[in-house]
């Protein structure tokens, strides 16, 4: 089986991951630290032509001491933001092999280079909920601390979170029952929310964090597993906070105006042409009881980068439900600059809030004691 594995190949084509003969090289989009922004591009690029950090732990390590980072946490590359890529294998028992294989590498391998500044995340066999839960409870039980999940399973031709069979609910209860946070990156539903095919690529960056994690958000708060699962744990991942506000705002006054139908049941045919059918009572009712701001604050944790207004709005999200990130090595990365480019954006903050958001609140929620010595900043 290992010769069916994941490999890469130098050739004349340049440098590639080949998996089930599939080619797929690295973005230099996805290996942009230490670039100049003049030099983004998404062209692919070799390991050469990336800086160590992007591929060695202990490199890793130092460029978090360079930028002031005391621990971080990584999503998987070449198996893509959800570990889509060995969901896709036409092969389930290779496609399970190289889930575990790649959960082992990054806790034992990866993280355990360092095990007191790099926090586990592991990718799930995600066309088998209850092989997903077996694998949450295998890896817990050896120090992982993240799960990686799909903004829309849906996309992926997998079943929605709202399946009415209850598909992901395996997978849901060891998340909640282990403690280890669903963490949805932008993206990780292999869609991006163009309007048409002719949409410009900047456009389509500008609009992602609004469209993919804003209804992903809405997806899960309007869904059966947060009043079910109160110990439930939610990451919105690079997806920005400033338009959190106005969703929840929203989301409360549909529950507030349409509980009285919505909530009873499913409704066929097109509500834009008034062409709707009858409810089906072999649905249930979706639990509306609760407000769906007061869901956020229970399970939801809100990540950015560079966020300005959402910084100047936390009264309206919570202070407690933020979390900063640094993209490296990613072209949105704040690196090397990135403690700096925090205090920047949290002067005026309380002190107490500060620290929230830079430090205890992942330490709580991915349950990481953080190192008695933390770096200073760059060197």
């Amino acid at each position: 089986m290992r010769e069916a594995g994941p490999r890469m190949v130098r050739d004349d084509q340049g440098e590639a991951w080949v998996f089930e003969g599939k080619r797929m090289p690295t973005t230099g989009l996805s290996a942009a630290a230490g670039k100049k922004r003049e030099e983004f591009s998404p062209l692919p690029v070799t390991y050469d032509d990336m800086r160590p950090g992007c591929y060695e732990p202990a490199a890793r390590v130092e460029d978090m001491n360079r930028a002031g980072v005391i621990a971080s946490l990584s999503f998987p590359s070449f198996p893509r933001f959800c570990g889509q890529t060995f969901t896709e294998a036409t092969d389930r028992q290779l496609g399970l092999a190289c889930v575990k294989a790649y959960n082992d590498w990054m806790i034992d391998e990866w993280c355990g280079t360092a095990p007191d500044r790099l926090i586990p995340m592991i990718i799930l066999p995600l066309w088998d909920a209850h092989l997903a839960a077996k694998e949450i409870e295998r890896t817990a039980a050896k120090g992982a601390k993240a799960i990686a999940f799909s903004e829309n399973p849906y996309q992926l031709g997998l079943p929605s979170i709202h399946d009415r069979n209850g598909f992901w609910e395996p997978m849901v209860a060891a998340a909640a029952e282990t403690g280890m946070p669903i963490c949805m990156h932008l993206g990780s539903s292999s869609q991006l929310p163009a309007t048409s095919p002719e949409m410009p690529m900047a456009a389509i960056i500008a609009l992602t964090p609004v469209a993919s994690t804003a209804a992903a958000c809405i997806d899960w708060l309007f869904s059966p597993w947060l009043p079910k699962y109160p110990d439930l744990k939610l990451c919105l991942s690079e997806g920005g906070i400033g338009w959190i506000p106005y969703v929840l705002e929203r989301s409360d006054h549909v529950v507030e105006v349409h509980r009285g139908w919505a909530a009873k049941g499913d409704f066929g045919g097109d509500l834009t042409t008034g062409a709707v059918g009858g409810r089906d009572d072999d649905l249930g009712g979706l639990d509306m009881s609760v407000m769906p701001s007061e869901l956020f604050r229970k399970h939801f944790y809100g990540c950015f980068i560079e966020d300005p207004f959402g910084v100047s709005a936390l009264d309206k999200i919570g202070v407690d439900n933020v979390m900063i990130e640094t993209d490296y090595p990613h072209t949105d990365s704040t690196w090397p600059n990135c403690i700096e480019v925090a205090h920047k954006q949290l002067a005026g903050l309380p002190d107490d809030v500060k620290r929230k958001i830079l430090q205890d609140n992942a330490a709580r929620v991915f349950n990481f004691d953080l190192p008695e010595a933390p770096p200073t900043g760059r060197r």
